[in-house]
């Protein structure tokens, strides 16, 4: 089994919350997009909730949204559930799944309505990239989405910036990097995923989703 991804941040605590820097900077612009392309009344798994305050923000503005947050590391997932507690949300607790173990994600039998996960994929082998493909295509029906949040490499039109952020990652862990966004494209295309749809965020971060039709 794979280690946990680790936080590539310090983090503040108060009351078993976590506090996360590049959330607080981009849970806002991210809650947006997921409030905008989420159905009402959906029910959403979320892979690598971290902190829990991506999950958090995005029911401040869609209280209606049914969330399931999970993470491999037990300190994030004690965060998440802080965070519920402290927002008086009425969330089912969260779930141990690492995307690179197929005895965690046996437990999950129920259908989702959509699937997220931000800065997940570029601090994890690839494996958990298909892992999270292969698992989108099991739970996700009908006009059911998967989302992505992070960056992402688009050959010779790569972002300096994220250019540099692969280098740095994979000086850390040689399995790690920055996903070149045609090779994602393609992983999800082969369970079934052949649309997709780009959107902007700042800092050269994207906002990708997925679907079937």
């Amino acid at each position: 089994m794979s280690k946990p991804p680790i936080a590539l941040e310090d983090r503040d605590e108060d009351g078993g919350r976590l506090f996360s820097p590049s959330a607080g900077r981009n849970k806002a612009h991210i809650a947006k997009v997921l409030s905008e392309v989420l159905p009402a009344n959906a029910s959403v798994l979320e892979i690598g909730s971290g902190t829990g305050e991506h999950g958090i923000e995005a029911l401040s503005l869609r209280p209606d949204l049914n969330w399931q947050f999970s993470d491999p590391d037990e300190k994030s997932r004690q965060s998440q559930s802080a965070w519920i507690k402290h927002s008086g949300l009425d969330q089912n607790a969260p779930l141990r799944l690492d995307m690179t173990d197929a005895n965690s994600l046996s437990q999950l039998a129920s259908s989702y309505d959509a699937i997220y996960s931000a800065n997940m994929i570029h601090i994890a082998p690839i494996e958990a990239l298909h892992g999270l493909a292969q698992l989108a295509d099991r739970l996700i029906t009908g006009d059911g989405k998967l989302y992505l949040y992070g960056p992402f490499l688009f050959g010779a039109n790569s972002a300096t910036s994220n250019i540099q952020f692969d280098v740095s990652l994979k000086r850390r862990n040689p399995a790690w990097g920055v996903r070149e966004i045609a090779s994602v494209k393609h992983i999800f295309a082969t369970h079934g995923f052949n649309t997709s749809r780009l959107r902007d965020m700042p800092s050269n971060n994207f906002f990708l989703g997925f679907s079937r039709d």
